[in-house]
C-alpha cells in the first residue's frame, strides 16, 4: 500500500528522524529514524512489508516484529489523518 501525505501535512527531515506538521491543527508529530525511513519508503510507493524491512536495515529486529511495528505506525498516522492510502 503506498501512502501520500494528507492535504495540509508537510514533512521535514531532522538529524534523528523527521517531523510532520499538520497545518490544519498546528500539531507537530516527531518520527524517530526508523519511523522516518518507513514513511519515506511508503511515500515512495513501497509496500508495507518491504518498507518495514528497509526501515529496520542495520538493526537486529526480526522481520515479523518490523512488520508489526510498521503496521502500527501506519495505523497511527492514518488515524491522525496525516496520510491517505
Amino acid at each position: 500500500m503506498s501512502l501520500s501525505l494528507a492535504d495540509g501535512v508537510s514533512i521535514a527531515e531532522t538529524d534523528d528522524g523527521a517531523v510532520l506538521l499538520d497545518e490544519r491543527t498546528g500539531r507537530y508529530w516527531r518520527l524517530n529514524g526508523s519511523g522516518a525511513r518507513l514513511l519515506q519508503a511508503l511515500l515512495a510507493g513501497r509496500d508495507t512489508p518491504q518498507a518495514a524491512l528497509d526501515a529496520a536495515a542495520g538493526a537486529t529486529v526480526p522481520a515479523d516484529r518490523a512488520a508489526r511495528d510498521a503496521a502500527g505506525l501506519v495505523d497511527k498516522l492514518r488515524g491522525a489523518g496525516l496520510v491517505t492510502a
